[in-house]
């Protein structure tokens, strides 16, 4: 198992450099750079930049370079945690998004936490009851889950906590808060604002690991181990919880790597909507500047947590399934 591990952490390396490559190649797709965004920026404003001045910006920020030299200077300090410089911030890549990517991973992590703790018991549930009036309710409740995406959900509770509830129903703390050193009194703040972002990131997620769950124990329930557990006179809770859903989870285990990426990617569009620092609106503004340095920094960090994620996911499935080993 060590040496598997230590096969799938190299072979990361030469992935991690093909994505950044694939990445920077991307962000530089769109006609123009960071300077020509500053440039419709100040002509907006109602003044202007003459040539001189807008090639010695491009100078200055290196923007003149080929496009591999720019990737090279970029790279080059990945081993000692130096991801470029914001051009718009003026700042380090990584003092940027530091506090907003650990909020982005809190959200993401309570979220998945949140899908698993509702979605294995609905799904045991359903398969144990088939066709039931709880089965059909939670099917109908999981399809309209699947089909509202997350940033219409994050609307209707911003309209419906502001208007009808009369709470604020955006950010992580109350006004009062915000600004307010680290209290018990913060914290149990933190807590009331932010169960409704990781329950709307986890809303979609949760709906699919339903289906998949019931599906799974519907065919783990008809097989002739089962059949055999009970006919030797076991519990029928020993023979769900110890035989059926130990086998039956292994499908929500294979799908959790690509979880990840996805409550990721669902906490920039509900930060957006509900004004959460998670690293959407950093990396919407990134975008549009064409601050392609603190962009792909993002895409990379997202990338590299989808092949974490990856290898953890194969790690937990060997654990709970005997059966797999890995060399």
């Amino acid at each position: 198992m060590l040496s598997y591990i230590v096969k799938r952490v190299l072979g990361m390396i030469p992935a991690i450099l093909i994505i950044s490559f694939i990445t920077f190649v991307v962000i530089q797709l769109p006609p123009g750079d960071f300077v020509t965004s500053v440039q419709a920026q100040v002509a907006a404003s109602g003044g202007g930049m003459d040539a001189a001045t807008v090639e010695a910006l491009r100078a200055r920020y290196g923007l003149d370079q080929p496009m591999i030299v720019q990737y090279w200077r970029w790279i080059r300090g990945f081993p000692k945690g130096d991801f470029g410089f914001s051009l718009e911030w003026n700042a380090p890549v990584w003092d940027v998004i530091a506090e907003r990517m650990g909020w982005t991973l809190l959200l993401s992590g309570l979220a998945l936490v949140f899908m698993w703790v509702v979605s294995i018991p609905i799904g045991i549930y359903s398969a144990r009851n088939q066709y039931s009036l709880g089965d059909n309710l939670f099917s109908f409740l999981g399809f309209l889950g699947l089909s509202i995406p997350d940033f219409m959900l994050a609307l209707i509770w911003l309209v419906f906590g502001t208007l009808v509830l009369g709470i604020p129903a955006y950010g992580l703390f109350s006004p009062e808060m915000v600004d307010a050193p680290w209290s018990m009194a913060k914290f149990l703040d933190l807590l009331k604002h932010l169960w409704a972002p990781v329950v709307i990131m986890g809303v979609i997620g949760t709906a699919e690991l339903i289906r998949i769950m019931r599906g799974s124990m519907l065919e783990v329930l008809n097989q002739q181990y089962i059949t055999t557990a009970r006919a030797k006179g076991l519990p029928e809770r020993t023979v769900i919880n110890k035989y059926a859903v130990r086998m039956a989870i292994n499908p929500l285990i294979s799908v959790l790597g690509m979880q990840v990426p996805k409550m990721i990617s669902s906490s920039i569009i509900v930060g957006l909507v509900l004004s959460i620092p998670t690293i959407g609106p950093v990396f919407l503004r990134s975008l549009i500047s064409q601050d392609m340095y603190l962009a792909g920094s993002i895409l990379l960090f997202t990338s590299v947590l989808l092949l974490i994620s990856n290898l953890l996911a194969d790690l937990a499935l060997a654990w709970v399934d005997p059966r797999i080993r890995y060399e």
